[in-house]
């Protein structure tokens, strides 16, 4: 197929009277129909103009949806706002030495393993891992003693292996933890109630591996955005479907830095039990004025050789990117059209959250070039003898879509405080 034979996302946009969004929600329901070229969605033109008629009926009835879902935002935006109930936990006498605990945990969408790594520091016992990305099971396998399952949750015969797994790998035991950071870009609106389509199912996949192992916790991580996803239903969707599966949840964000990771990145956390305890979450360790800067966390490898094998290879830039760089203000985007990505770290505070957005990654504060992987890592708080495997493309997206191992170790604590009773039993 070439390229002059399609349409791009943007031309059916203008062709249909829709926005990018819209008309992006449409490809991603099946509702329009695309093809792949040089992994960028493309229309074909011959499909297009003899299903033009249909299209058009699809993308009224998607202005539709999209505006009884803006109607919904309002009512629910406009009702009484809820405070969180946050229980916390004061784990600072715990934080430094944790002792072993006999808590056993598996994770979903581990990635390379970074909630892992964090439930292991809080003294937590692994007992498989999940994920469909080739490249972060490399990495995965590399670093934890624990099995991991390497395929799509949604097959049912990688659900067989994992629940097989698990059962072998506990040998009697009890799961006290399911964790996992579901998609959620899924959600719809329907009248006055969530639907889910199915870029959604994976949320389902979730809840239904809770629902049959019965572990006694769960632990839920996203994006900050989800608290706010169709007016706050998402979240509230999300409470009641535990809810009806025995799961009392408690929710609140969380920053990293507060528990000595040197980066400002927040995350929505869920935590839930059916056992009849209470919820807790980590009462913040550090205040800002005491938070690890970018400088504390990378200035020593300023003066570090490359080194493939300690993921710490610079990029290397043509001079005009490199001036560019260097005239950067602290913590502005390199593009104005990326707000996230291509963004500069700042020396003596925590860093902006690190990300592999588009290509891009976070800029150095001193030096003319992007941070190596090895630098993204210990802004993420990952230990230097966690290595990542894959090309350096790829380890820089396992690190950017990581959970900060000390924010995991300190909701690990704060799961090991709820459990405190059982613990000693």
């Amino acid at each position: 197929m070439k390229k002059e034979e399609t349409y791009s996302i943007s031309e059916v946009a203008q062709m249909l009277n829709l926005s990018l969004k819209a008309t992006r929600r449409m490809v991603a329901s099946g509702e329009l129909e695309t093809v792949k070229i040089s992994n960028t969605h493309r229309i074909e033109k011959v499909y297009f103009e003899n299903h033009r008629s249909e299209l058009l009926l699809k993308s009224e009835r998607t202005k539709e949806i999209i505006f009884s879902e803006r109607k919904e935002y309002k009512i629910i935006n406009d009702s009484k706002k809820r405070e969180d109930v946050v229980n916390w936990a004061d784990i600072s006498e715990s934080w430094r030495s944790p002792s072993q605990s006999a808590m056993t945990y598996v994770d979903l969408f581990c990635g390379a393993g970074g909630l892992s790594k964090g439930l292991e520091m809080a003294g937590l016992n692994g007992v498989c891992g999940l994920d469909w990305f080739d490249e972060a099971g490399m990495t995965y396998k590399r670093n934890f003693n624990h099995p991991f399952i390497n395929g799509d949750i949604k097959l049912q015969e990688n659900k067989d292996l994992f629940y097989k797994t698990v059962r072998e790998q506990l040998n009697g035991r009890k799961l006290n933890v399911v964790a996992g950071g579901f998609p959620c870009q899924g959600f719809s609106m329907a009248g006055n109630r969530i639907v889910d389509d199915p870029r959604n199912s994976l949320y389902m996949e979730m809840l239904e591996i809770v629902k049959t192992l019965q572990p006694d916790f769960v632990i839920c991580e996203n994006v900050k955005g989800l608290r706010s996803m169709l007016g706050g239903a998402v979240e509230q969707k999300i409470i009641e479907d535990y809810r009806n599966i025995g799961y009392e949840m408690n929710v609140t964000v969380l920053c990293a830095a507060d528990y000595h990771t040197p980066q400002k990145r927040e995350r929505v956390i869920f935590i839930g039990n059916r056992v009849g305890l209470q919820n807790y979450h980590p009462k913040p360790i550090l205040t800002p004025d005491k938070y690890v800067t970018t400088g504390d966390a990378i200035a020593d490898l300023m003066e570090c050789e490359e080194n493939p094998s300690f993921n710490h290879v610079p990029t290397k830039h043509k001079p005009e990117m490199e001036k560019r760089m260097l005239e950067l203000p602290e913590g502005k985007s390199l593009y104005s059209g990326y707000s996230d990505a291509w963004k500069k770290c700042p020396w003596n505070e925590a860093s902006c959250t690190i990300k592999e957005n588009h290509g891009g990654v976070n800029i150095h504060p001193k030096l003319p070039r992007v941070l190596t992987a090895r630098e993204m890592a210990r802004l993420q708080s990952f230990p230097d003898d966690f290595i990542f495997e894959g090309k350096k493309n790829k380890q820089l997206v396992q690190i950017g879509n990581a959970v900060p191992p000390l924010l995991g170790k300190a909701i690990g604590l704060a799961i090991r405080f709820s459990n405190h009773d059982l613990e000693e039993k």
